[in-house]
């Protein structure tokens, strides 16, 4: 069995008074047990959340983040469509973000972070 660490991290920072803070809780599958997992990201902070732009990266040891998607107030924008065949989001209630990876295999083994950026 090959055990892919999808790890999800937070960060919090100051955009004028306001701080934003985003949550995530570490996920780890199994291959062979699942073929498609989803992580939450937990935003507070963001007054207008179902207008917010929130992102989603994937980082590998010793490479720089890749860019996946972003998630804005109506769609859903892929760095590269293709990527909308592997990856999707969704936004729930007043602060959560979802974050789907299908048909998992053991190239997605890495990080995958949410960020919000303010426009």
């Amino acid at each position: 069995m090959l055990l892919l660490p999808l790890l999800a991290l937070g960060a919090a920072w100051s955009y004028g008074q306001a701080q934003v803070l985003l949550k995530q809780r570490q996920v780890s599958i199994t291959r062979g047990h699942k073929s498609t997992t989803s992580m939450d990201c937990i935003a507070e902070g963001i007054p207008d959340f179902q207008s917010a732009y929130i992102h989603w990266y994937w980082q590998v040891p010793s490479k720089a983040p890749e860019w996946i998607l972003y998630i804005g107030p109506s769609a859903v924008s892929y760095y590269d469509n293709s990527y909308s065949n592997k990856y999707s989001s969704l936004k729930k209630g007043t602060n959560a973000c979802t974050f789907t990876i299908s048909d998992i295999n053991s190239n997605d083994e890495g990080t995958y972070y949410c960020a919000y950026w303010y426009f």
